[in-house]
């Protein structure tokens, strides 16, 4: 028997989880390896990067489904459990559950179409003969990405207040804001003073400042949140002010700081998980590509 695909594994791994307790990523592994009847050979076979098995990576892919799906939540690092929705489901005992099963749930749709440019699952999962092989490697690139940004995002909303204003710490100061850590640690989390978080250096020698709001939110975040934040930047006599939130901004909202003379910069929750990641905040380098290309003028007689 082959190694099966991730979809394969949704099911089998959803069961596992049925006992209610909670588990590691990597307690399902000689489970499904048994369940499937996988060698030692095959469940050894690692991927191009030579760090991680096929196999791993297989039901990792299927562990996040069904995270993005509410069918299983991160309990902390590493560590998840089923929830009720997952309880319900196996005991509608399916023949299988693949993607179109868990497109019933909203938030796996919004899992799918989360990206800054609206994307089709068509033009991602395009991978044919007309598909040249740098397409081939950016596409996977992108479907890697966006898996990694909403894992990021889920382990913020499971965090702590306070984990998530170092977070914001963190990330701003990697930004170039703030000048160093100590001294945009003292900022976060001090005021309270009508809707504001905290201040933080514009840039080292502190020539401005930015006032913040931070806001760990799984909801939208809509205009009377940010007419009320901009209010309090008026009452500081403050030109600048970013809000961070683990959720989105309504419509209104965004169009609301387009007009007005206060410069407020909102983050939602994807731009988070992409700065994040751009700025290495909560993420570890597995593999390192470069492409290259033939230098025509070396070989010029």
């Amino acid at each position: 028997m082959s190694i099966p695909t991730y979809e394969n594994l949704i099911l089998p791994l959803l069961k596992f989880s049925s006992d209610s307790k909670e588990h590691s990523s990597r307690d399902p592994i000689d489970f499904l390896a048994k369940e499937f009847r996988l060698t030692e050979e095959e469940k050894d076979d690692l991927l191009p990067n030579g760090k991680t098995t096929v196999f791993y990576n297989r039901v990792g892919w299927a562990l996040t489904y069904l995270k993005q799906a509410g069918l299983v939540k991160s309990t902390r690092r590493g560590y998840f459990r089923i929830t009720e929705r997952g309880i319900k489901v196996t005991e509608q005992n399916p023949d299988r559950i693949d993607l179109e099963f868990l497109r019933q749930y909203p938030e796996f749709l919004e899992f799918e179409n989360r990206s800054k440019e609206e994307r089709k699952s068509e033009a991602v999962n395009k991978i044919d003969d007309e598909t040249t092989p740098e397409e081939k490697i950016d596409l996977g690139y992108k479907m890697i990405f966006d898996k990694l940004a909403s894992e990021l995002l889920q382990n913020i909303k499971n965090s702590s207040p306070t984990f998530f204003e170092h977070l914001v710490v963190n990330l701003l100061v990697k930004m170039g804001y703030g000048g160093s850590i100590k001294e945009a640690g003292k900022a976060i989390g001090k005021t309270g003073d009508e809707g504001i978080d905290g201040i933080i250096k514009e840039d080292i020698l502190g020539l401005d400042v930015i006032y913040i709001q931070a806001k760990r939110w799984d909801g939208t975040i809509g205009r009377p949140d940010i007419h009320k934040f901009a209010g309090a930047l008026q009452g500081q006599r403050a030109k600048k002010g970013i809000f961070i939130t683990t959720g989105k901004f309504s419509t209104d909202a965004l169009e609301y700081t387009k007009n007005i003379d206060t410069k407020i910069v909102l983050i939602d929750g994807n731009q988070l998980a992409e700065y994040m990641i751009d700025h290495n905040i909560g993420v570890t380098e597995v593999k390192n590509y470069v492409l290259k290309n033939i230098n025509s003028d070396y070989f010029e007689e």
